[in-house]
């Protein structure tokens, strides 16, 4: 009988063996960059045909990887194998199924610096945060073979005389899983594994930015001996598989996380029915997020200044869950605001190779370009008090920027920057407050600082985010402690 489920601890990199080890998995991988990859469709690897490279936003040319790039006859021959290989894997015990993920989070627990080592070099996470995100990969593995022994179980139904009634949960069938780049581990081993254990069948398509990551965790599908076909690894660019692999009418599920316009995109076409399908898809979409951390004026300050912090620049600000909102009552907001600075003035940016640097670089180009395009709009629409400014050529390095004094309907208030931005808005009251928060298109996860009991009961009800945190950062969710998942777009 496996044990009850407990989340994976942190490393404590003050101890000198866990930073050797860390220094020494990171020098390990630096030694495999830039080999080549496989697509892998029904056990078959394939490396005939054109490439894309993955390269290191720290050291931007730095090669990470060279992978085949997926084609559209790729694609579909992918959707067939797994619509085929169902029939089998769908017979399989979920207890078995379970099984395949506990050895798995076994490997990857063993593996634990090393795979910590391939995000900081492929997504430029410091020690911390990849840590945080292997971490939390084990903890899906771990947990979502245990909720599938559970939901396998005979579900209750109100008896009734002279009948025998069952209600149990069948697999669906081929599920399309598009992960982000920003949790490489976590998210798409976590979306992976959610359709496998439940009896589905995967075409995944790793992020063209993080592709190695993807790669190393199919190498512990394969080395479970995870029979041929049941997942099936799809690098390439949206445009050549993307749409293929959604409108194919064998797909069942898409599962995606990613930016609203492709979001929308996938339900709008997941929605279409094409010739041969006779099901409507499902679509599990995780978008946008412009989150905030409301302080009241009974707050504790220190906290909150400390809360803000850690949730703007934790991997850069390059999460959905990212404070990238400040709002603060109007007889603090100098003091809370002049501590926000005073902590972010202190942040290292560099190569995350090295334990001390607190924030690495952006994914690439277009996210560097893009979130400069941003400090510019907000240079003239608002007040600059820290950062805006590029942090060295080697790789994609922005520093810490904070604004100030920003209206809530102002755009770096309104659109998802995903980076290390920060807007500073001044509410009135505790009510303002609640209006500002409420008042994006975005409604995944934020924070309230207060020390009224009743206002904290208020926000309970009144602030509409899938996470809601009280008197601690909006970033960090635990699985199974806090679910994660969000309202609106």
């Amino acid at each position: 009988m496996l044990p009850e489920f407990r989340n994976e601890p942190f490393t404590d990199f003050s101890k000198p063996e866990n930073r050797a080890a860390m220094e020494a998995a990171i020098e390990k991988v630096h030694g495999e960059l830039g080999k080549r990859y496989p697509i892998v469709i029904d056990g078959e690897h394939i490396l005939e045909g054109d490439t894309f490279k993955s390269y290191n936003p720290a050291r931007k040319d730095e090669v990470i990887g060279e992978f085949t790039k997926g084609t559209k006859e790729m694609a579909l021959r992918a959707v067939d194998v797994a619509h085929e290989r169902f029939e089998e894997w769908r017979k399989v015990d979920p207890n078995e199924r379970a099984r395949y993920l506990i050895r798995a989070a076994a490997i990857l627990r063993r593996r634990k610096f090393e795979f910590a080592a391939w995000q900081v070099v492929e997504v430029s996470k410091n020690w911390a945060e990849a840590d945080g995100d292997v971490a939390e990969a084990i903890d899906f593995l771990e947990f979502y073979g245990r909720e599938m022994m559970r939901i396998s179980e005979p579900q209750p139904v109100v008896p009734y005389p002279g009948e025998e009634n069952e209600l149990y949960y069948v697999p669906l069938g081929v599920s399309v899983v598009i992960p982000p780049w920003n949790f490489p581990g976590a998210i798409m081993i976590g979306m992976t594994t959610a359709a496998v254990v439940t009896g589905n069948t995967v075409i995944l398509k790793p992020a063209s930015t993080a592709p190695t990551v993807a790669w190393k965790f199919f190498e512990i599908l394969e080395e479970i001996m995870l029979p041929a076909g049941v997942v099936n690894f799809l690098p390439g660019p949206g445009s050549a598989i993307g749409d293929t692999i959604v409108d194919h009418p064998k797909t069942r599920l898409i599962a995606f996380t990613g930016s609203k316009e492709i979001g929308l995109r996938i339900s709008n076409r997941a929605a279409q029915v094409n010739d041969g399908q006779i099901w409507i898809k499902r679509t599990i979409l995780e978008m946008g997020g412009k989150d905030f951390i409301l302080v009241d004026e009974t707050a504790d300050i220190e906290a909150a200044a400390d809360g803000i912090v850690a949730a703007a620049y934790g991997f850069q600000g390059q999460k959905c869950s990212a404070c990238s909102r400040a709002i603060i009552h109007e007889s603090i907001y100098d003091e809370l605001v002049a501590k926000v600075v005073e902590r972010s003035k202190k942040i290292k940016v560099g190569e995350p190779d090295h334990m001390a640097s607190g924030m690495g670089a952006v994914i690439d180009q277009w996210a560097y370009e893009n979130i400069l395009g941003y400090i510019e709009t907000g240079k003239k629409e608002n007040r600059l008090v820290l950062g805006g400014n590029k942090a060295g050529d080697g790789g994609w390095f922005i520093e810490p920027t904070i604004f100030a004094d920003v209206d809530g309907n102002d755009t770096i208030a309104q659109e998802e920057i995903f980076g290390p931005v920060l807007a500073c808005i001044k509410c009135s009251s505790f009510e303002d407050g609640i209006k500002i928060a409420n008042s994006t298109e975005f409604g995944l996860t934020g924070a309230l600082f207060s020390s009224d009991r009743r206002r904290l009961e208020i926000g309970r009800r009144d602030l509409h985010f899938g996470n809601l945190y009280l008197n601690r950062k909006c970033t960090g969710a635990l699985v199974g402690v806090q679910p994660f998942g969000g309202f609106n777009m």
